[in-house]
């Protein structure tokens, strides 16, 4: 399957050549920010399987920890994606850029102990208070 995404003003346009991984979702306050919501909803994605197909000069980086570099569209301001230095082969991607209907579901929720109060978590997936087991 060949999904395709984008930001919010369409500069960035992206495809994803590969089925989607399972969306974790992450409730840190870090994510809060970055998103202006309760949460960021990720799939993993390899970066052998991601084209950027336009953009690429919208794309500006900021690291808001040492290991974690934080991507967005310098235009709009869409979050697109997030990788960690030690594993450089994988994107984070923000699973709201994805242009077609998706049938993945959601697989985890991580630091529930920093979730807001004002939003319940109302599905069965598996919740870790500070983080995954396997991110």
């Amino acid at each position: 399957m060949v999904y395709t995404a984008s930001c919010l003003c369409n500069g960035i346009q992206l495809q994803i050549n590969s089925e989607l991984e399972p969306i974790m979702v992450c409730h840190c306050t870090q994510c809060q920010k970055a998103q202006g919501a309760a949460f960021a909803a990720i799939t993993q994605v390899q970066k052998s399987n991601l084209n950027i197909v336009q953009g690429e000069n919208l794309l500006q980086a900021y690291f808001a920890s040492p290991n974690k570099k934080r991507v967005f569209c310098k235009t709009c301001g869409s979050p697109i994606w997030s990788e960690r230095l030690d594993k450089p082969e994988v994107v984070r991607l923000r699973v709201g850029l994805i242009n077609e209907e998706i049938s993945t579901s959601v697989i985890s929720h991580a630091f529930v102990s920093s979730k807001v109060k004002w939003y319940p978590i109302c599905d069965s997936a598996r919740q870790y208070q500070n983080g995954v087991e396997n991110p």
